[in-house]
């Protein structure tokens, strides 16, 4: 075994990973639902046009695509027990997938903002929103030229796998912080206008943004969850982890 590999299964975290990616697919699938019921029985629903209702689609379209399909992406690349082109196409796919709803949802709270004469870009959360956004869409083209097409060299690959990994993890673990404070920004909006504070919407926007929370939290637990098979816990040829 090579001293790399030693290391890597050093600051791997010994757990049940079959059991933490189930849970990581349930929160998704909960955080989902909340997102939805929030949106449409508590805001009135969502429609492009509709001025009072398209800002609705902002936080639908960020945590079901960007934070949800976003950590799936991660977890297909970690979990899958596919061959590594396989596992390389769902992830870049599914990447895209969160990278285009992502951007919907940001064009969804530009247009509200037009529509209702509200300044653009004023608050923190809009600020990383938009460096989160910008470092996931550079992310997504380098590594499809990198990675999938035309595709570096072995030693280019090799050398960027570290910091792709890295980088990836870091937006991701910011947005998902990022979405906690849109929560935050939306519920002090709320509050503000008349909102009960301990009424059943509040309690519900704060319980999807912990649900947001825990998912990321899991999704970056199954990144640093020992591989069952120590001996190819790194794919050479392929600059893959192997599946679990």
């Amino acid at each position: 075994m090579s001293i790399g590999h030693s290391k890597e299964e050093d600051m791997a975290i010994r757990i049940n990973t079959m059991l933490v990616t189930f849970v990581a697919h349930a929160l998704a699938v909960i955080a989902a639902i909340m997102v939805v019921v929030l949106n449409i029985s508590y805001r009135g629903g969502l429609a492009w046009e509709a001025e009072d209702k398209n800002f609705n689609l902002h936080p639908v379209l960020m945590i079901i695509g960007f934070v949800i399909l976003g950590g799936e992406a991660i977890i297909s690349y970690k979990a899958l027990p596919l061959e590594t082109p396989v596992k390389k196409l769902i992830h870049l796919i599914l990447h895209a997938i969160a990278l285009a709803l992502g951007i919907l949802g940001i064009c969804a709270v530009f247009m509200n903002h037009m529509e209702c004469g509200i300044f653009h870009l004023y608050s923190l959360h809009a600020w990383i929103g938009t460096g989160v956004i910008s470092l996931y869409a550079v992310q997504w083209v380098y590594s499809f030229i990198v990675f999938f097409f035309p595709g570096g060299s072995q030693k280019l690959r090799s050398g960027l796998l570290p910091w792709h990994a890295m980088l990836g993890l870091f937006v991701y673990i910011v947005a998902v912080g990022n979405a906690a404070l849109g929560f935050l920004k939306k519920l002090n909006f709320l509050e503000s206008g008349g909102l009960e504070k301990y009424g059943t919407e509040a309690f519900l926007v704060n319980f999807t943004a912990i649900v947001t929370i825990l998912f990321g939290a899991f999704v970056v637990l199954i990144v640093f969850a020992k591989s069952p098979s120590p001996s190819s816990s790194i794919d050479d040829d392929n600059n893959s982890y192997s599946a679990i």
